[in-house]
């Protein structure tokens, strides 16, 4: 899909042209507020199983116990001063638009997820959604934009994210994939702004 390509192109260096001036401010904010690198650079599963890292503002401590969850949930405690600002806002998300520009992910379109949950997925699933590059945002994300606290809810979070939300999700996903347009796109990152920008989670 051509016309995709293109326009996550525009948009994406047109986002990094005009957030220049945030994405500096929050990158000294980071540096200031906590010892560490600015970027989070998880690996995750990008289109046809391809591995990368994505690039998201760090937002907790750098030094992480070697079995630390890979799922955050609540107020949690690794959550540094500035982290916990720019989760609110979905701020931490925006260097994201270097994986869309340079083509490893697009504006919409399936989450990325850790080797660890792709791995759950049946086989016939996984190609599906594997087909599409992942996206900063989608219906899921809008769906479970209060994940973490619906998670802090659960007796045992993971357990709760792999077997309730997680089915959900990719029922989502398979219906982006199959049925994907430039008007849907369209749709879902004027609701995503709306969302970040008109009703922020209090």
């Amino acid at each position: 899909m051509m016309a995709k390509r293109l326009f996550d192109i525009v948009f994406s260096a047109l986002g990094l042209i005009v957030l220049s001036p945030l994405l500096v401010l929050v990158a000294f904010w980071i540096k200031m507020d906590s010892q560490g690198p600015v970027f989070f650079r998880q690996v995750r599963v990008g289109q046809f199983g391809q591995i990368f890292r994505i690039h998201k503002f760090r937002t907790m401590q750098a030094e992480q116990p070697v079995a630390a969850p890979q799922i955050t949930v609540g107020r949690d405690a690794r959550i540094t001063p500035s982290g916990a600002f720019l989760r609110k806002y979905k701020i931490d998300e925006l260097p994201q638009l270097i994986d869309v520009f340079i083509g490893k992910m697009s504006i919409v379109g399936p989450r990325p997820e850790v080797p660890k949950y792709i791995d759950m997925y049946p086989a016939e699933l996984r190609r599906l959604v594997l087909s599409v590059k992942p996206g900063i945002t989608d219906r899921a994300s809008l769906e479970f934009r209060e994940e973490n606290d619906l998670l802090a809810s659960a007796f045992d979070p993971e357990k709760e994210y792999i077997e309730k939300i997680l089915p959900i999700k990719q029922e989502y996903y398979v219906r982006y994939v199959k049925s994907r347009n430039f008007i849907d796109d369209m749709k879902i990152i004027f609701l995503t702004l709306y969302f970040v920008f008109v009703r922020p989670k209090s």
